[in-house]
């Protein structure tokens, strides 16, 4: 084969790989009854993110993450602090990332950045709770943080 026709032959898998990638289905949030009535509830009771021993706080008005996190997010203990994280290192990024451009990203969903700094032990609670909302905000406002898809 001429180097040549590999070239026009690489270039015809790139452009078929990128039209393949463009055509993808976005995979749809299976968003249930109960999680709807929570998103679209006004009851507002805050949730606070905390941790006396490394003076971390965060403090959640979000109408309906309260009653999603008590009745609809997997339970404390499903998820390893490593995992989380992980995750949330991740999605802080993305999140601060966005707060930077409110030209292109609503600045009504990104109001404040998020000081997390990966060296500190934040310690269970704080990070589970933090990943929570993350999931939360991501599937009632449709947005993505990640890569991955904001699954219960």
């Amino acid at each position: 084969m001429k180097k040549n026709d590999l070239n026009k032959l690489i270039a015809l898998f790139l452009v078929l790989g990128l039209f393949a990638s463009c055509t993808a289905k976005k995979e749809a949030l299976d968003i249930s009854t109960k999680e709807k009535e929570v998103f679209n509830s006004n009851a507002e009771e805050q949730v606070e993110i905390k941790n006396e021993e490394t003076e971390y706080e965060i403090t959640i008005i979000e109408p309906g993450f309260y009653t999603w996190l008590q009745s609809i997010a997997r339970p404390e203990g499903y998820y390893s602090q490593s995992f989380l994280e992980n995750r949330n290192r991740l999605m802080v990024i993305n999140w601060n990332q966005r707060v930077l451009q409110p030209q292109r990203f609503n600045p009504n969903l990104y109001e404040l950045q998020i000081n997390y700094d990966p060296n500190i032990d934040y310690g269970y609670e704080v990070n589970y709770k933090l990943y929570n909302y993350f999931i939360y905000f991501q599937r009632k406002y449709n947005q993505r943080l990640g890569p991955f898809i904001p699954r219960i």
